[in-house]
């Protein structure tokens, strides 16, 4: 299936008066075939609720790398700056040459150069879908997004990791205390609309002095939310409770690398890292993005399955229709979620890999209808 032509509305209708610009970035592996899904969802959205999408198609990647001599175009960024929310495919940025011969990470730079400083991972169980341990899991991990152990995102120039001899390999860690203060408040927010219990996770024990402002800086967030539950645990400490009871958690806070590691363990505890959203946010930019990498030896098959990049695309709308305001983006947003839920819940619907007989398109059309039985029905 070709991917949409650029600047491609998906509908005309009447919808929310401003139109909603949507960046897509196709990058490697399964890329293309995940974002067809996740188009084939929106396009339905967009004819039932009368939302204007407008997509602007663009490539990174090996696709450009091999056009243009970089993996991600500056034109990329400026395009990225003017649209109302981004949907990235996945990337296969540990293959790419060196960033001197144009092996630049998309992922990391637009987290970067856009100030995505929040990463939101939620884990959930799911009816029918078995989960890797007895139990429950509802939870959601928010990870400072831009510092940390990360090298290209803890120095203003050059990377964060260097080697002063040919034996000697050294990283810096950057923790900030304007980073942790705004992660802080977003995962409290975050609680407040969920079940108000909020955990932060760290390793202060060793790390003293940057894990120690980490969590100097959440402490005080905490005290301005009373009304929140109020916890910390080491993160050895924390992936074995996530293992023994993950449904005592609710929001977890930490920093960048922690983050990953524990997001990566929740949804694959729920069933698998194929169902785990990823929603990349600042105060003025928004990026959804499959929580899973490219598999590029299932390009091309019509066997990945798009879950993850749909949900993380309905996270996207969730976002844009609390900065607007709009009820209509908001449904519509309610409406990703709930068809998914109802898709991967009835086991002939499901992609091969949660032992259904559905392949990548097959599951975004189920998807789709399920949208729009719901929107009619609400």
């Amino acid at each position: 299936m070709a991917l949409e032509s650029n600047e491609t509305s998906l509908c005309a209708g009447t919808g929310d008066a401003r139109p909603i610009s949507l960046l897509v970035l196709d990058g490697d592996g399964t890329s293309t075939e995940l974002i067809n899904a996740t188009l084939c969802v929106l396009r339905e959205l967009g004819r039932i609720t009368g939302l204007d999408f407008r997509f602007e198609l663009r490539r990174v990647g090996f696709q450009t790398l091999d056009q243009v001599g970089t993996t991600f175009p500056p034109a990329v960024l400026e395009a990225a700056r003017a649209a109302d929310g981004i949907i990235l495919g996945p990337v296969s940025h540990n293959d790419y040459p060196a960033a001197s011969e144009g092996g630049l990470n998309p992922s990391g730079l637009l987290r970067h150069q856009l100030d995505l400083y929040a990463n939101i991972r939620p884990a959930k169980s799911h009816a029918g879908v078995p989960m890797r341990l007895p139990g429950s899991i509802d939870l959601v991990v928010v990870r400072e997004n831009t510092e940390g152990f990360y090298a290209d995102r803890s120095m203003h120039l050059g990377p964060g990791e260097f080697m002063p001899t040919a034996d000697i390999a050294l990283s810096l860690r950057k923790i900030t205390r304007a980073g942790s203060l705004r992660i802080a408040e977003c995962a409290f927010e975050i609680a407040l609309r969920r079940r108000r219990k909020v955990t932060a996770v760290h390793k202060a024990n060793v790390l003293r002095v940057t894990d120690g402002l980490f969590l100097e800086c959440v402490r005080q967030v905490a005290k301005a939310h009373p009304e929140v539950e109020y916890e910390e645990q080491l993160i050895d400490a924390m992936t074995a409770l996530l293992i023994r009871d993950a449904s005592r958690f609710d929001v977890i806070v930490t920093t960048n690398m922690f983050g990953d590691i524990l997001s990566d363990q929740a949804t694959e505890i729920s069933g698998s890292i194929g169902l785990g959203a990823s929603l990349n946010v600042g105060s003025a930019h928004g990026l959804a993005q499959a929580q899973h990498g490219s598999a590029p030896s299932l390009a091309g098959r019509n066997v990945v399955n798009p879950y993850s990049l749909i949900s993380s695309t309905g996270m996207l709308l969730q976002w844009l229709g609390t900065r607007r305001a709009s009820r209509r983006l908001l449904a519509a947003a309610n409406a990703v979620e709930q068809a998914l839920n109802l898709t991967i819940a009835t086991a002939e619907w499901r992609t091969v890999d949660l032992g259904g007989p559905l392949g990548t398109a097959e599951f975004a059309e189920r998807v789709s209808a399920n949208v729009g039985e719901i929107l009619r029905r609400d």
